[in-house]
């Protein structure tokens, strides 16, 4: 027997309160990626509100849990995340995500009891530390994806987008060691690593005319010297990169790499490596990307698959998305050009009645995709078919 989707958009306006308060609790105690607590227990307590067994840290992760609804296959898994980012806060909007995705959990689970029956099984996994800490990729190692047949979120952001592309990321540190000096007195029996550090800047932004349409390397340094009147003995940098294949971000790299090492070279000084893996790139299921689409525009809010013009950053959802069909869609919190995530005034649009509006949004048509997966096996059929052929 099919539920009611009208049914399913009632029950996420009834938990709206419910949904709003978490949401606004979030953005005001925001919490660095695996710290989240608070964020955590206020998820799980909204669940168990409602009736339903959390199973708190999940895969060996203290900020991670899981819910679940029914049980057997199909399984569907609705995902949430809660970090924040260092001094703005909620400046990406993942308040919103977990609040969206606890509306549409909670709703399918009421709408279960009221019929009685669900074919298949749902679940709300939450997952820390997206913003550079790799929550997913953890709990992907610890097999807590192992057998769910599609999993979903959705992103805020300044425009309606269905299926945009995540691009593949790695992260590079370049510590330089060389030997220290009085700057006055005697500096040529020094070999500064600040030199080579600083010309390590200069050699990968010359190699970029070399690079493929896409691809994005932003660099920081982290060490610059131990004073001003030494030939500095450390110092360090780091580096994100970034591209649309790991393909050619393993060639970014290697060149990055190389950089570094002439750098070095150059100014007689020593180089250490260290590479963080960062995160695979997004493969949105445009089968199930366009389901998506279709159910917004049911409720109201007809979406496009993309936008050429707008830039694109990185998610470890690319990597649930190498291991099983999924969408990451993008859903607008604020007017196109207004803000973007990781600014201040995005933080402003996460708590915004807007903002509110739009998890509310995400978490009816998430709620009724996954009941669409769970009652269509054609449509799930079709979904693993273009994972398979990817």
């Amino acid at each position: 027997m099919s539920i009611n989707r009208s049914f399913l958009d009632q029950s996420v306006e009834q938990l709206r309160p419910v949904l709003v308060g978490i949401a606004e609790r979030l953005h005001d105690t925001p919490e660095l990626a695996y710290q989240e607590f608070r964020a955590a227990g206020w998820l799980a307590d909204a669940i168990e509100a409602e009736g339903l067994s959390v199973e708190r840290e999940l895969g060996g992760l203290p900020t991670a849990f899981r819910a679940r609804l029914g049980q057997g296959a199909p399984r569907v898994a609705i995902l949430a995340e809660y970090d924040a980012l260092p001094e703005i806060g909620h400046a990406c909007g993942h308040n919103l995500i977990a609040a969206g995705a606890l509306g549409a959990f909670l709703a399918i689970g009421r709408a279960a009891r009221a019929s009685g029956t669900l074919d298949g099984s749902v679940e709300l996994i939450g997952t820390p530390a997206e913003e550079g800490g790799g929550g997913k990729i953890r709990l992907l190692d610890a097999g807590v994806f192992a057998g769910v047949d599609v999993a979903m979120m959705y992103h805020p952001y300044d425009r309606d987008m269905l299926a945009h592309p995540a691009l593949a990321t790695t992260r590079l540190t370049f510590t330089f060691r060389g030997a220290p000096a009085h700057a006055a007195i005697a500096p040529w029996d020094g070999q500064s690593a600040l030199t080579a550090c600083l010309e390590t800047f200069r050699l990968i932004d010359s190699q970029r005319v070399h690079f493929r349409d896409g691809v994005r390397v932003h660099g920081i340094v982290s060490d610059g010297g131990q004073a001003v009147n030494i030939i500095p003995e450390r110092a360090a940098c780091v580096f994100q990169l970034r591209a649309t294949t790991l393909v050619e971000l393993e060639r970014v790299t290697a060149i990055a790499v190389r950089c570094a090492r002439g750098a070095a070279l150059a100014s007689g000084v020593e180089v250490e490596i260290e590479e963080l893996t960062g995160y695979k790139s997004m493969r949105n299921n445009l089968t199930l990307a366009r389901r998506f689409g279709e159910t917004l525009a049911a409720l109201g809010r007809p979406a496009p698959e993309g936008d050429a013009s707008v830039g694109a950053g990185s998610t470890d959802m690319g990597d649930v998305s190498h291991a099983v069909p999924s969408i990451h869609p993008y859903l607008a919190i604020c007017d196109k050009g207004h803000a973007l995530c990781h600014q201040h005034a995005f933080a402003a649009c996460a708590r915004s009645p807007r903002g509110h509006d739009t998890a509310a949004t995400a978490a009816k048509a998430m709620a009724r995709t996954t009941l669409d997966l769970l009652e269509d096996a054609a449509l799930l059929e079709r979904v693993r078919a273009e994972f398979a052929a990817q």
